[in-house]
C-alpha cells in the first residue's frame, strides 16, 4: 500500500505541474501560436473547471470501484493524451482542449490518496498525511517553474510536452501495478452527495473552499508570468525564479499546517490565520501593484503560503462525513476548491482586458486582479467564522 501511495503522490506531482506550467510557457505560446494572456486564462480555467466537474463521478467511482481503476484510466487517457494534444497545438483553441483533457486526467489522483488515508489511517493523522502528500507532490509545482523554463529553452516546448505525455503514461502503468484498493465499508445505507449538501455545518467550509485556493493557484499557475513580464519586464528565467519561490512557500505551508493544528489544538483558527495572511498580502498588491519585483515576489509567496490550507480544510470537512460517503465527501470538497479556481480564472481574464485599456495600463489591470482575489477570499473567510471547530 505504501508503494502505491508513493506512486499516487508522483501522479499528484504531475497534476501540480500541469496546473502551474502555463506561466512559464506564456511568452513562447504568444510568439508561436498567438496565445494571448486571455487565451491562457481560458485554458487554465478549463483545466480547473473540468477537474472540478469530474469530482462527483470520481467520488462515486472511489466508493464503488475503488481508487486503482479510477486513477489509472483517467490519468492515462487524460493526462497522457492531453499532453500529446498540447504538443501538436497550432492555435489557442488547441491549447484549451489539451488543458481540458489534462484536467480530466489529473482529477482523481489526490482524492484517490485521500480516500486511502481516510479508510486506512486514524483521523488524528489525516491532516498531516494529507498535507505531506500535497507538500511532496508540490515538487511538481516547482518543476513547472525554473526546470520547465530550462527544458523549454533547451529542447523546445513541443518536445517538452511530448516527453511529459510519455511520463504520464508510464506513471499510469505504475498506478496499475502498485495501488491496492482498501476494504469497502459494509453498510445498508447507500446515500448520495445530496445527503452531504443537506448538512448546514458544511456550507461555511464550502464557502471558504471555493475561494481560498484561487489566488495561490491562479497567480502561481497563470497570472504571475504575465504580471512580472508586463509590469517589470521580466524574462522567462526571472519568471521561473519568482514562481519557484512561490512554489516553495506553498510546499512549506503544506507541511506546516498539520503540525500547527496539533500544536494549537484547533483547525479553525489555524485556517483563519493562514487565510488572513493571504488577505493582507492581496490588499497590499491591490493598492500598490508595482512595489518592486522582489517585494512582489515576497507577497506572492505569502499568498501561496496562506492559500495552502486545503489539507486542513479537507480534514475539518471530513469530520462531518459519514464513513460510507467518504469518497463522495472528499471529492465534493475538492469540487468547491478546484471549481472556485476555474471560475476565478474566467472572471479575472476580462478584468485584465478592461484594466489594460484604463489609465495606468498593465499596473491597473493587475491591481484589479489582486483586488478581485482580495474581496472573494475576504467573503469566504467571513462565512467560515461561523463554522464549528472540529479536530476529530
Amino acid at each position: 500500500m505504501k508503494l502505491g501511495i508513493a506512486v499516487l503522490v508522483l501522479a499528484y506531482g504531475l497534476s501540480q505541474f500541469y496546473r502551474a506550467f502555463l506561466a512559464v510557457l506564456a511568452p513562447d505560446l504568444q510568439v508561436d501560436i498567438g496565445a494571448m494572456p486571455d487565451d491562457l486564462a481560458a485554458a487554465s480555467g478549463v483545466w480547473f473547471l473540468v477537474f472540478a466537474a469530474m469530482q462527483i463521478p470520481i467520488g462515486i467511482a472511489l466508493d464503488r470501484v475503488g481508487p486503482k481503476l479510477t486513477a489509472v484510466v483517467m490519468f492515462a487517457l487524460g493526462a497522457g493524451g492531453g499532453a500529446f494534444v498540447f504538443a501538436m497545438a497550432q492555435s489557442p483553441i488547441h491549447v484549451i482542449i489539451a488543458m481540458g483533457l489534462i484536467g480530466l486526467g489529473c482529477a482523481p489522483v489526490l482524492m484517490a490518496s485521500y480516500f486511502i488515508f481516510a479508510r486506512t489511517y486514524s483521523p488524528a493523522v489525516f491532516a498531516t498525511l494529507a498535507g505531506a502528500t500535497i507538500g511532496i507532490g508540490s515538487l511538481g509545482n516547482l518543476a513547472g517553474a525554473s526546470p520547465m523554463a530550462w527544458a523549454v529553452t533547451t529542447y523546445g516546448w513541443r518536445e517538452t510536452m511530448q516527453g511529459l505525455g510519455i511520463v504520464s503514461l508510464l506513471v499510469a502503468a505504475l498506478i496499475w501495478v502498485t495501488v491496492k484498493n482498501p476494504p469497502k465499508v459494509e453498510t445498508e445505507h447507500r446515500g448520495s452527495v445530496f445527503d452531504l449538501l443537506k448538512m448546514p455545518q458544511l456550507w461555511p467550509l464550502f464557502a471558504l473552499m471555493f475561494v481560498n485556493y484561487a489566488p495561490a493557484a491562479g497567480l502561481r499557475g497563470l497570472w504571475a508570468g504575465p504580471y512580472l513580464r508586463d509590469v517589470y519586464g521580466a524574462d522567462v528565467s526571472l519568471i521561473g525564479q519568482v514562481t519557484f519561490v512561490m512554489g516553495l512557500a506553498m510546499i512549506a505551508a503544506s507541511f506546516a499546517y498539520g503540525p500547527l493544528e496539533r500544536l494549537f489544538r484547533t483547525r479553525k483558527w489555524v485556517i483563519i490565520a493562514g487565510n488572513t495572511l493571504s488577505v493582507v498580502s492581496l490588499l497590499i498588491l491591490s493598492i500598490v501593484p508595482d512595489p518592486g519585483v522582489w517585494v512582489s515576489a515576497a507577497l506572492l509567496a505569502a499568498i501561496g503560503f496562506g492559500g495552502s490550507t486545503f489539507p486542513l480544510l479537507v480534514a475539518h470537512s471530513k469530520a462531518f462525513f459519514p464513513a460510507h460517503l467518504t469518497g463522495r465527501g472528499v471529492t465534493l470538497v475538492n469540487l468547491f476548491s478546484i471549481g472556485g479556481v476555474g471560475v476565478a480564472q474566467f472572471a479575472t481574464a476580462p478584468l485584465h482586458t478592461y484594466g489594460v485599456g484604463m489609465a495606468g495600463g498593465f499596473t491597473t489591470a493587475y491591481g484589479l486582479i489582486f483586488a478581485f482575489f482580495l474581496v472573494t477570499v475576504l467573503c469566504g473567510l467571513i462565512a467560515y467564522f461561523f463554522v464549528t471547530d472540529r479536530t476529530d
